[in-house]
């Protein structure tokens, strides 16, 4: 059996920086000296190659381009590697995941994100385990073939699937969860996968995408919300789709200003989606008076979609030049296990 080969890409984040031994400061680690630091990695019978964005980036500054140049990457080395492993700083780490989840079209090879809370220097941290699984998942295979072929992210013994991940801590090192579906696969003195819930294998080949819009708002909806505020928010010349976080299961003021609001929106072509502000469960939209009006005007049911998902899954539809009656119809189908639909 040939040695499993694993490419792990460094983005930046909390898991790549080492403190030094005067100082105290912290600094990006050495990817070529890595092993110095998690010893364990030369015992893992995986063959592992490194490549770095070179500037390290804040996961608060991760942008649109940055997730076109991870899948880009992965699409150029895609061929060398049996998996690959993303390190990413946790504070976006799910945009990124979701986003890489629709870059990647027909993908068939595991992507592990990965970061910590603690840096891999410290004598706590949290990292090295998260490396070091989420590397032992990524060049795991039965049959011959990927156990896991999606998207997913891996923290805390837990792996999840990318794009229905969302951060919950910001200290704890249980910092995500993944409220609409079930956990991939856990990880114990054996890694134990819940093969039902994975992705199968898609077939037809990686095709990798690199366009995506983001002429994308989210409106985040509270008691007191003013019509005025909305319709400035929804004036914007570049602004295509919005994202509105409603109330439980998709509801929202029946206030008359604030629907003609949305409403006069709408008829300039803008996607309207809701999504609930709710950690777990899905829109149903029009079970209430409150969110009837939402359904009469053509805003479309976000179902058990994260807002991450939502928000990401807009630019790539957007990026690849539809319409707002195409992006309205492609939203309610899943595309990579982001959804399900009813």
């Amino acid at each position: 059996m040939s040695t499993p080969r694993v490419l792990l890409i460094y983005t930046g984040g909390t898991i790549g920086m080492v403190a030094d031994p005067r100082s105290g400061m912290l600094h990006s680690v050495d990817l070529d000296r890595l092993e110095e630091q998690v010893p364990e990695l030369g015992r893992m019978g995986v063959a592992l190659e490194t490549v770095s964005f070179g500037t390290p980036i804040d996961s608060s500054d991760m942008h649109p381009e940055q997730w076109v140049r991870i899948a880009r990457t992965i699409g150029q080395r895609y061929e060398d590697f049996d998996g690959f492993v993303v390190l990413h700083g946790s504070d976006t780490m799910a945009y990124t995941a979701s986003a890489l989840s629709f870059l990647l079209e027909n993908l068939s090879k595991p992507v592990i994100l990965t970061g910590s809370q603690l840096p891999l220097g410290t004598i706590r941290t949290d990292g090295k385990e998260n490396l070091l699984t989420a590397i032992e998942i990524a060049a795991a295979t039965a049959n011959g073939r990927p156990v896991v072929a999606e998207v997913a992210v891996y923290f805390e013994y837990s792996l999840y699937r990318g794009n229905r991940t969302v951060k919950v801590h910001a200290e704890r090192f249980e910092a995500f969860r993944s409220p609409n579906w079930p956990v991939l696969a856990e990880a114990g003195v054996h890694i134990r996968y819940d093969h039902s819930a994975l992705l199968p294998e898609r077939t037809g080949g990686l095709r990798v995408h690199t366009l995506m819009d983001d002429g994308i708002g989210v409106i985040r909806l509270f008691p007191g919300i003013r019509a005025s505020w909305v319709k400035a928010l929804l004036s914007d010349p570049g602004l295509k789709a919005v994202v509105l976080t409603t109330f439980g299961s998709g509801n929202g003021p029946t206030d008359k200003d604030f629907l003609d609001v949305l409403r006069e929106a709408r008829g300039r072509g803008i996607v309207l989606l809701n999504v609930t502000q709710c950690v777990g469960g899905r829109v149903d939209q029009g079970r209430y008076e409150t969110s009837r009006a939402f359904a009469e005007m053509g805003v479309i049911s976000g179902m058990d979609m994260t807002t991450e998902a939502a928000i990401t899954k807009l630019m790539f539809l957007m990026g690849q030049g539809m319409g707002p009656e195409e992006v309205m119809r492609a939203m309610g189908k899943d595309l990579c296990g982001e959804i399900a639909v009813p």
